[in-house]
């Protein structure tokens, strides 16, 4: 968790850095407890990893993914939170 405020609404935050390699790090907020899924997935939309599956209480989160098994190229990562869904763009050069 980062900061101690709780957020209003949920939120995926682009990816810093982007373009990255390997490690890159993904913020999001929830605002009320829920069952959160974070993946990645390739551009034919076949799902390469899950970050984050799990119930997580409100707040703002941070992750580090780390790529470093994965192949250079343009990514999609995923945050689910109830009926919230969110998909931003990553770029991953070797």
């Amino acid at each position: 968790i980062v900061g101690n405020e709780t957020p209003i609404k949920y939120e995926l935050y682009q990816n810093y850095p982007n373009p990255f390699n390997p490690v890159t790090k993904i913020k999001y907020d929830i605002p009320k407890q829920s069952l959160v899924t974070l993946k990645v997935y390739d551009m034919l939309g076949r799902e390469i990893r899950t970050l984050v599956n799990r119930e997580l209480e409100p707040g703002a989160y941070s992750f580090d993914f780390d790529a470093s098994s994965i192949a250079s190229g343009v990514y999609f990562y995923r945050l689910t939170a109830g009926s919230f869904v969110q998909e931003r763009k990553m770029v991953l050069l070797k």
